[in-house]
């Protein structure tokens, strides 16, 4: 049965049906929501933009490497959080997913803690976005009506800033120019009224308040 569109879910992609028993046993442990799924492509006739929660993906699969699917999602502006599973000779292939936006990697045989840790940071990651796409009814109404003031593309570079990333990296996440990063972000700073990034987060996180 798939999860409604806002259910918070850990979807799980391996080709190895123990592995996947495994890492749902372990989510559903942890009291996670749980889907698995035993290819890629199977996972992309599921999936859709309004989908919530994080990505468990194999790295190396038949038919369509994890790599492959995370550049999919990246073209069909799918961003849920990923979090990889890799071999020991994956780890360069793991950079690179890193650096393409992947949350963390996590080499096996799977460490329980650490591997339950990385998917908690994915969720959170995912409700941080959610937050900024569609709004927060705890935001102050000031800052609530600021934030739905930007564009959908200024949502994704503001998403890019508050994980810390630089112009350069956020250019290569959303395939568009470190010029373009830098006009959207002097539209984000203009409409938001901010002029630092500790401006920046105390507004999304409803810090701000009625100091502004």
């Amino acid at each position: 049965m798939s999860a409604e569109p806002t259910t918070p879910t850990v979807f799980i992609v391996d080709d190895d049906e123990a592995m996947r028993d495994a890492l749902s046993m372990l989510m559903r442990a942890a009291g996670l929501r749980a889907e698995t799924f035993a290819s890629a492509k199977d996972f992309l006739h599921h999936c859709t933009p309004r989908l919530s929660g994080c990505l468990l993906l194999d790295i190396r699969m038949p038919e369509m490497s994890g790599l492959e699917l995370q550049a999919e999602l990246h073209k069909r502006r799918i961003h849920l959080p990923i979090v990889f599973l890799t071999g020991h000779g994956d780890v360069p292939m793991a950079v690179r997913a890193m650096k393409d936006g992947a949350v963390d990697f996590i080499q096996k045989p799977v460490g329980e803690h650490r591997l339950v840790m990385a998917v908690m940071k994915a969720l959170k990651t995912d409700a941080e976005r959610d937050r900024l796409l569609h709004g927060a009814a705890d935001l102050p109404e000031d800052a609530s009506r600021r934030l739905e003031a930007l564009s959908e593309r200024e949502r994704e570079v503001l998403q890019q800033v508050l994980r810390g990333r630089q112009n350069r990296e956020i250019a290569v996440a959303l395939n568009i120019s470190v010029k373009t990063v830098e006009f959207h972000r002097a539209n984000i700073r203009e409409k938001l009224g901010v002029g630092s990034l500790q401006e920046l987060f105390s507004l999304v996180y409803g810090e701000l308040g009625d100091k502004r």
